[in-house]
């Protein structure tokens, strides 16, 4: 690994108006930003990350008004939800307008945005001028990144730079709600949760979210296997007696007991954003080749805890060894 490219905000902005790609940092995870306009920027991510193109990226603005540049035919529930939870870690799917390439969303008639309220990201936003695109920094199917660290630990020699706003403080993606279709629909669980929806606009869905490889799917993150240290990671109660590796390490939640003593606590207390906040940065600390193993205790699956499950299902490996 070269050294890290860090970079200032003003330097990024340079950077991005060039259709180069940049890390910077939200309040969910590190993104990987390119002018959502230019193809070329686009085709850079996804090749950075090598990314199958069928997974569409977020599309990052800095103002509720520039929501109708990117999108069209827009509800009133967007609108609502925009005044209640932006900037914050929400994401909606709105049908696009036509100058957001079919790259940028997989070829769907839709478009995911955010606005972010980390304000480093806010200020490469507005000094770019640009909406960016900006999936996740990491690897496909690599845990998502949450310091500059992580993001150099795996693209400093593919990006053109790295912005350092320190650690994020959610932790786990955006929620994603779909507005374009019949019914408003959550498709992917985060910080913003269902009941949270539902406060603002009314009755929502919740769709249990299936990945059909090769076909573009409606949200980003939709892979069965995302988030996925090298590291075989387990989620979930171990059955009594079975023989756990030599070099298995524990992630608890709460009080729990376990058949190894913990490693480390998501949250002592059982508070869901603290466990939120710490999981991929302690994925990080444990996908060392020295463990054979990583078990994850059980966490209900209400509110946040809903992203928490979200994200360990799709890490865990199914079976124990």
């Amino acid at each position: 690994m070269k050294f890290p490219p860090w970079t200032s905000i003003s330097e990024a902005a340079r950077l991005l108006k060039e259709g180069e790609v940049v890390a910077i940092p939200t309040e969910t995870v590190y993104g990987l930003a390119g002018n959502a306009y230019e193809p070329t920027a686009l085709a850079k991510i996804f090749a950075a990350k090598e990314r199958p193109t069928f997974d569409p990226l977020i599309v990052h603005i800095a103002d509720i008004s520039e929501l109708e540049n990117i999108a069209k035919d827009i509800p009133d529930a967007a609108y609502k939800l925009a005044e209640a939870y932006w900037p914050g870690p929400m994401t909606m799917i709105l049908p696009k307008k036509d100058c957001i390439p079919d790259l940028c969303t997989s070829g769907l008639p839709s478009v995911a945005v955010r606005f972010p309220s980390h304000p480093v990201a806010q200020a490469i936003i507005k000094e770019s001028g640009l909406p960016l695109a900006a999936p996740s920094a990491n690897l496909f199917k690599h845990v998502s990144p949450t310091t500059a660290e992580h993001v150099a630990a795996q693209l400093a020699d593919r990006i053109a730079g790295i912005v350092d706003g320190g650690a994020c403080a959610v932790g786990v993606e955006s929620s994603i709600i779909s507005l374009a279709g019949e019914k408003p629909t959550v498709l992917r669980p985060g910080a913003i949760t269902p009941e949270m929806f539902a406060k603002v606009i009314g009755d929502v869905s919740v769709k249990e979210s299936t990945s059909k490889p090769g076909q573009a799917m409606q949200a980003p993150g939709q892979c069965d296997t995302h988030y996925r240290p090298q590291v075989p990671l387990y989620f979930g109660e171990v059955p009594a007696g079975h023989k756990l590796p030599p070099h298995t390490v524990r992630i608890a939640f709460g009080k729990q007991t376990g058949p190894i003593p913990a490693m480390v606590n998501l949250s002592e207390t059982g508070d869901m954003t603290e466990a939120t906040a710490k999981l991929y940065a302690y994925m990080h600390d444990l996908d060392n080749p020295d463990y054979d193993l990583i078990l994850v205790d059980p966490i209900p699956n209400t509110g946040v805890g809903m992203a928490l499950n979200d994200r360990l299902k799709r890490a865990s490996i199914k079976t124990l060894p």
